[in-house]
């Protein structure tokens, strides 16, 4: 075991992605805390949805704007569709695993809802499944993905690529994002309730 090797090689590639997503994130960035800002200001909720770790991460997410990031403001309506056992289970036993998050859209997704969808290949069956039914029931799609020109960037309104296609590189410039918009989303949230 080469300690030292692993350690840097680690350090390394996450400086380089986040170079890349300094240069290249801040639009993206803004655009998706627009986005969920204006839906929650309509009365609208964020659903998100994701596989493995970024199952983690939108249960991560929605504890953020439900809780709070860093200020006092009031709840802010964001269910990760990650987390009823039951709908999970029962979902994947009778229809199938790749269904498990777009019957959860169909049943809750309204117009003007927003769904955050995160896959590291951007090409995950069910979270595509997903986003396309949330498309067909007039929501808006975030994209979180780690390969460029994915399924996913194409089915979404804004995507933010992580540009790497090791998932665990992916995701952490996808937490460094996220917070980012958590903080955004929070801040005008507080300047609505003065």
């Amino acid at each position: 075991m080469d300690a030292r090797a692993t350690f840097y090689h680690y350090i390394k590639q996450h400086q380089k992605l986040l170079g890349e997503f300094e240069a290249c994130g801040l639009a993206a960035i803004t655009r998706i805390a627009e986005l969920i800002v204006e839906s929650f200001q309509k009365g609208r909720c964020l659903y998100l949805c994701g596989n493995g770790g970024s199952a983690a991460d939108c249960q991560h997410i929605a504890g953020e704007l439900v809780g709070r990031f860093l200020r006092e403001r009031r709840g802010l309506p964001a269910v990760a569709l990650s987390t009823d056992s039951s709908v999970l289970s029962s979902v994947s036993n009778d229809y199938s695993f790749d269904s498990v998050f777009s019957r959860q859209v169909e049943a809750l997704v309204r117009p003007g809802d927003v769904l955050w969808a995160i896959s590291t290949s951007g090409s995950s069956p069910n979270i595509l499944a997903a986003a396309k039914k949330a498309r067909e029931q007039g929501g808006k799609i975030i994209a979180f993905t780690g390969k460029k020109n994915s399924p996913l960037e194409t089915l979404s309104d804004i995507s933010l690529c992580a540009g790497s296609p090791v998932s665990s590189a992916a995701q952490e410039i996808h937490q460094l994002a996220y917070h980012i918009i958590c903080d955004l989303v929070e801040e005008a949230a507080t300047q609505t309730n003065h």
